[in-house]
C-alpha cells in the first residue's frame, strides 16, 4: 500500500505570529537573502514590498520589490531587521503566507506558501484565489 507524505509549509522566523497587522511571515532563509540583497545593492533603510498584482497564468502574481518609501496606507512591520510593507489591497490575499528562499537544482528564488491560494502555476509566482 502506498502512503502519501504531506509536505509541511516552512515556518516563519522564530517568535513571529500572524495577525491582521502582520499577515506575511518570512523564513530565516528569506530574511537572510533579503538582507544580503539590500547590502549588495547599498539599499540600507529600504523596505521589502510584498504585493499581489493581476496577471499570470492563474490570475494573480506575487511581486517583491525593495523600496525606499512606503505609503501611509501600507501595513508596515519589522521581521528580524527586515522592514516589510504590504498594501491594504494585497493583504487579504496574502494573509497567512510564509515567504521562503529555496535553492534547488533548477535554480534559486523566493517561494510563497499561501494558504489562500486555491491553485498555483508551475512557475511558482502565479496563483488563483
Amino acid at each position: 500500500m502506498e502512503t502519501q507524505t504531506e509536505t509541511l509549509a516552512p515556518a516563519p522566523i522564530e517568535g513571529f505570529e500572524f495577525s491582521p497587522a502582520m499577515p506575511v511571515g518570512l523564513t530565516a532563509a528569506a530574511v537572510e537573502k533579503v538582507k544580503e540583497a539590500m547590502s549588495q545593492q547599498n539599499l540600507d533603510g529600504h523596505s521589502l514590498r510584498i504585493a499581489v498584482v493581476g496577471g499570470g497564468c492563474s490570475g494573480f502574481n506575487y511581486d517583491l520589490d525593495l523600496v525606499r518609501d512606503t505609503k501611509p496606507t501600507d501595513l508596515t512591520y519589522d521581521l528580524a531587521g527586515v522592514k516589510v510593507a504590504i498594501d491594504q489591497t494585497s493583504a487579504p490575499f496574502l494573509d497567512g503566507t510564509v515567504v521562503d528562499f529555496v535553492e534547488t537544482l533548477q535554480g534559486a528564488g523566493f517561494k510563497f506558501n499561501n494558504p489562500k491560494a486555491k491553485s498555483t502555476c508551475g512557475c511558482g509566482s502565479s496563483f488563483s484565489a
